[in-house]
């Protein structure tokens, strides 16, 4: 043992002159892969940060609060999936990694590990309990395998450390390429800065530095303060920060003072429209944000928020400085979670479309790969979590793009639907909101289409097209071959943030808008769109009838989404009360539907019957709700939906006494 201890010790110090990062795979029973992991923190100094569900030593953070670390730096780290595996998680650690460190990654015994459940499962696969994840796992041991650069730690198996590469010692104050962007940051005329690149590459560090030598006054701003550590050590006493909600709130009162430049830290994961809002606080603002999607945004920052700013300027760091150019961990973490895009490529050869399946991950991985790469590269959502469930969640579809081996277009459909009467009955009623079935629920819960959430559908979650090749037909051509090959179903669904150019597509595809949102999205500030493409009777009949109440419903919806024009064939002209009227007021006043997903009905009652103040003032004269509540003497929004729902109750039973203690006692049985 001793002679084994030396051996890591001298290791260890080697990678620390190369600049490198490693990790160990610890594989076998978990009270085994525990005492290992013990054993190897006792035996080498370090801050040994524990990620995982069970804080069994200190400094602890749990994988849901990875966010956490942003920003700050750690020497060893452990990563315990020996029950579950957070892929966010495992790619945000790997980034707070200081060069010499190692990795000590926990996982179940090698050979049961493909079958046995993963808790992680319960955030991606819409499961009632967790799910083995064989696909993700049989890749990931392949590549652990294939990387000479990975430590394997079996039990019953003696360790084999991996020898280094051949390389000189690491430089780790090369900091050229920092400086020429500061040079350039300090002597920039007013305007919109975006510093964009792998995690330790300096961002932080440079933004810090640029406070520090600033001559003039700067403010910093970030998601959470935490997450300055590192900008913060290089500002020094220039270190000024403000949360981003604070710093909004203070820029409406003559509090905030003049500042030249307004850093934030981290942008990528504040919403969107925020960002629109803290951008024009200061003459000059510096952004800086990660190009890799560990959190599922950085991407999407990059295609979604820079697009809208037509003058922004777009710097990039390439250099690591907390490790070398030639780091293992971050290589392997790359491909593993495939953060490497491939480049785009076009030719004159002829479009083939086929349909992968999820066992092709274990076969033939290539065609997914690069689906899921283009994926990645075209939405600001995809994370880790899409490649999870892309990979092993039940009840996905897939159909690809492929001009000879390279992947030029990709969708991913999802089936949903098939709840109970009872359980559909209860989503509308806003009773019950189980995971999943994104579409069919929210038709329920907030268009106010129970049958929706009975009927058998497929949802796409996802399309790309590479960017040489759009607007030729590609996408509408998979939508038409996925609704050829979706035999039994009700209908196709597609949720979007809602742009007139992505309403042309999906009507282009032959798909029917039923439902507009009246809330912005937070990460993209567009309203939530929803269409259906019928494929049966059935299908038919509910798109006809969404459709037609959408249309009946948009001159009150319109009233409460900015900047939308909708052309919709309105059939009736009149403000009388019909039967899914009565169900939606019956649902308001005595279930728990939302005031959004009720505005039609409530408009129309505002219009027949007289003496409700409350539904009068948001409706009629368009007060705020802050307004309204200041008029009325409410002590917030909790007490104003209360009120609006005694409103209801009360014309309801005034208008039909009979019908309305009929809507009573069929809420009722729903508890």
């Amino acid at each position: 043992m001793a002679e084994v201890s030396e051996k890591i010790i001298a290791h260890t110090a080697a990678l620390k002159r190369q600049g490198m990062r490693q990790m160990l795979v610890i594989s076998g029973e978990a009270v085994w892969c525990l005492q290992q992991a013990e054993q190897w923190m006792a035996l080498l100094a370090g801050d040994w940060l524990w990620l995982g569900n069970i804080p069994y030593r200190k400094p602890h953070c749990a994988p849901h609060a990875v966010r956490t670390l942003l920003g700050q730096e750690f020497l060893h780290a452990v990563f315990d999936a020996r029950e579950g595996f957070n892929a966010d998680a495992l790619a945000a650690l790997s980034g707070t990694l200081k060069a010499g460190s190692w990795l000590l990654l926990l996982v179940p015994a090698w050979q049961n590990w493909p079958s046995q459940p993963d808790t992680d499962s319960l955030r991606w696969s819409e499961t009632d309990s967790p799910i083995p994840t064989p696909n993700f796992v049989h890749r990931l041991q392949r590549l652990m395998q294939q990387d000479p650069q990975v430590a394997i730690l079996r039990q019953h198996f003696p360790l084999q450390l991996p020898a280094l590469p051949p390389t000189s010692d690491w430089q780790p104050d090369d900091r050229s390429q920092q400086q020429r962007l500061l040079d350039e940051l300090i002597a920039s005329q007013p305007g919109i800065f975006v510093l964009i690149a792998p995690r330790g590459r300096g961002k932080s560090a440079l933004a810090g530095l640029l406070a520090a030598r600033w001559p003039g006054r700067i403010l910093i701003t970030a998601p959470a303060k935490a997450s300055t550590e590192v900008l913060a050590k290089f500002a020094g006493e220039a270190f000024t920060f403000m949360a981003p909600d604070q710093l909004l709130a203070r820029s409406l009162s003559p509090c905030l003072p003049d500042i030249d430049w307004l850093l934030i830290d981290e942008a990528a994961a504040i919403p969107a429209p925020l960002l629109h809002k803290l951008v024009r606080l200061a003459p000059r603002v510096l952004l800086t944000t990660t190009h890799q999607g560990y959190e599922g945004t950085g991407r999407g920052f990059l295609l979604k928020f820079c697009a809208s700013l037509p003058d922004a300027t777009v710097l990039k760091l390439d250099q690591p400085l907390r490790w070398s150019p030639h780091d293992p961990l971050e290589r392997f973490v790359d491909n593993a979670l495939l953060f490497t895009e491939a480049e785009p490529l076009s030719g004159q050869a002829a479009i083939d479309y086929c349909f992968p399946l999820q066992a092709d991950w274990h076969t033939t991985p290539q065609v997914n790969e690069g689906m899921y790469q283009l994926l990645a590269s075209a939405h600001y959502r995809t994370s880790p979590l899409d490649l999870r469930r892309m990979m092993d969640a039940p009840g996905m579809h897939f159909s690809a793009a492929l001009q000879g081996e390279t992947v030029q277009g990709a969708l991913w459909l999802v089936d949903e639907g098939g709840l109970s009467e009872m359980l559909a009955q209860a989503v509308w009623a806003g009773l019950r909101r189980p995971g999943g079935n994104l579409v069919a629920q929210s038709l329920a819960a907030h268009a106010g289409w129970p049958e929706a959430a009975r009927m058998r559908s497929r949802r796409i979650s996802r399309i790309a097209i590479s960017p040489a090749l759009r607007r030729c037909g590609m996408g509408r051509e998979m939508v038409r071959q996925s609704q050829e090959r979706a035999e039994g179903l009700d209908f196709l669904s597609v949720s979007f943030g809602y742009t007139s150019s992505l309403w042309r597509f999906w009507q282009a595809c032959g798909f029917r808008l039923v439902r507009l949102g009246c809330k912005p999205e937070a990460s993209s500030g567009c309203y939530t769109a929803m269409a259906l493409l019928p494929l049966s009777a059935q299908g038919q009949a509910l798109a006809d009838r969404a459709a037609d109440r959408l249309a009946r419903d948009w001159p009150w919806l319109q009233r409460f989404v900015a900047g939308v024009s909708l052309e919709l064939p309105l059939t009736r002209h009149d403000d009388e009360l019909d039967e899914y009227d009565w169900r939606e007021l019956a649902g308001f006043a005595w279930a728990h539907r939302p005031f959004e997903a009720s505005i039609g009905a409530l408009g129309r009652l505002v219009n027949l019957w007289q003496g409700l103040p409350l539904l009068q003032g948001i409706l009629l004269n368009r007060l705020t709700p802050a307004a309204l509540c200041q008029q009325f003497g409410l002590t917030g929004r909790k007490a104003l939906l209360a009120g609006w729902r005694q409103e209801v109750r009360q014309a309801l039973d005034a208008l039909d006494a009979s019908r309305s203690a009929d809507w009573q006692r069929c809420i009722k049985s729903l508890n």
